[in-house]
């Protein structure tokens, strides 16, 4: 889930950005579509390296899609969509609470 809607939001992040002026074809200096590809390949190498296996068990999952769903909901922020931020920030909590509280019924956590 956590994955699935930070992929969501770098697409919508990255289609305001490509619709935004940054001055004529001569005058521009940076991709700013590569910034979202900088982000999303950082952000998830650093998630990767923290997800990890302990006695045959995948540990810290959750942690590693919070990161990328981090970096997405920073570019929102740093693009200027902070009611999109906000939502997505909401979102997240609300998924992160609903499933500790399906883990504890469950019994696995």
């Amino acid at each position: 889930m956590l994955v699935s809607m930070a992929a969501c939001l770098f697409i919508i992040v990255s289609q305001q950005l490509s619709s935004m002026s940054f001055g004529t074809q001569s005058e521009l200096q940076v991709d700013p579509l590569r910034l979202i590809e900088a982000v999303t390949s950082g952000v998830a190498f650093l998630a990767a390296g923290i997800i990890f296996t302990s006695d045959g068990e995948v540990k810290t999952t959750t942690t590693g899609a919070s990161m990328w769903l981090a970096g997405a909901i920073g570019l929102a922020c740093g693009s200027g969509q902070m009611p999109l931020a906000a939502i997505a920030t909401v979102l997240v909590v609300i998924v992160m609470v609903l499933l500790r509280v399906v883990e504890r019924w469950m019994g696995t956590h």
